[in-house]
């Protein structure tokens, strides 16, 4: 029960991105600030806590082994995932925007062949590409439908070229996610802990977010101080606890796939939580009874692909340990 709880709560300081976002286009800000301030934020919570955790050397020496790598991917993973988030406030809720990222499950999987596994053969160890399982693309779907079924009832009220604003960064930033985030997991081979390799990917990725504050200091001016703590509240709630929550409830399972299913299943109601802040906080109008059909469709989606993904996962280490023994 803890872990789950540890995740529901994880879920819980997640939603915080998705309501300040919307709060801070509300209120005039720019989503080009609210998308770089989020990131000079977060170097400076990292950075405390990598000091604290005497990891910065070691940090800083893997990151010197493959510059262009740690900059190329990692503008990717951060850059090209969270301003194309932050666009996508100005033209849909919260809620809704973090509804459709849940799109990253099934670009995830969709992704597979561009990265390799190392499995073991008589012949020794072998790296090959690893395959879509398409078996688990039947509950992406169900995730899909879910998000049609919400961008149907939102595009009820506003043009098509809104829509499409609502939308493709959506897209561009689910894909960019996980494929700038597995990469670098590649690049840093294992070596690094969760924080030391988030703290090193903003790092990297800092480029991205000057040239695009540059932009904004000469088309929307600077920032308004309220603007700059909401943007440093999301990095405290979404970069820090949030993750730190997250982690500690992995940890909790030690490795038992059930209840790590369990605990990613949590994720999707970061959703329910931001529909419920921007419903109780900036007095947002409540879905329709269609919009919540496809926010429970994608929750149900997320849990089913989590259970199912991991139930594949234990089944294939019996295997490896079934192999083991009999040599």
């Amino acid at each position: 029960m803890r872990p789950v709880l540890y995740g529901i709560c994880g879920a819980f300081f997640f939603a915080f991105t998705f309501i300040l976002n919307r709060s801070m286009e509300i209120s005039g800000g720019s989503w080009i600030w609210s998308a770089s301030l989020r990131y000079f934020w977060t170097v400076l919570f990292l950075l405390i806590i990598v000091l604290v955790r005497k990891q910065l050397v070691p940090l800083w020496k893997i990151m010197r082994e493959e510059p262009l790598k740690w900059l190329w991917w990692s503008s990717i993973g951060f850059g090209l995932f969270y301003a194309p988030m932050c666009f996508s406030t100005a033209y849909a809720p919260g809620w809704l925007v973090a509804a459709t990222f849940q799109m990253t499950i099934v670009f995830g999987s969709l992704l597979a062949p561009l990265f390799y596994v190392n499995i073991e053969t008589a012949e020794g160890i072998k790296r090959v590409r690893s395959k879509i399982p398409f078996r688990g693309l039947s509950f992406s779907l169900i995730i899909l439908a879910g998000i049609i079924l919400m961008q149907i009832e939102h595009a009820k009220d506003i043009t098509g070229k809104e829509l499409l604003f609502a939308t493709i960064p959506m897209v561009i930033s689910a894909i960019a996610y996980p494929l700038g985030n597995r990469k670098m997991m590649e690049v840093s081979g294992g070596r690094l802990h969760t924080f030391e390799r988030v703290l090193g990917m903003t790092i990297a990725s800092l480029p991205f977010w000057l040239l695009l504050s540059l932009y904004g200091l000469f088309t929307e001016g600077m920032p308004s101080s309220q603007q700059t703590v909401q943007s440093g509240m999301v990095a405290l709630f979404a970069g820090v606890i949030a993750t730190v929550l997250f982690f500690r409830a992995t940890d909790l399972v030690n490795g038992e796939m059930t209840k790590l299913a369990a605990v990613e299943a949590t994720q999707p109601v970061a959703v329910l939580f931001a529909l419920l802040g921007e419903l109780f906080f900036l007095s947002a109008d409540i879905p329709s009874l269609l919009s919540w059909a496809g926010v429970l469709t994608v929750i149900l989606g997320v849990i089913l692909h989590s259970f199912a993904s991991r139930k594949k996962a234990a089944k294939s280490f019996m295997l490896s340990k079934k192999a083991e023994s009999v040599r």
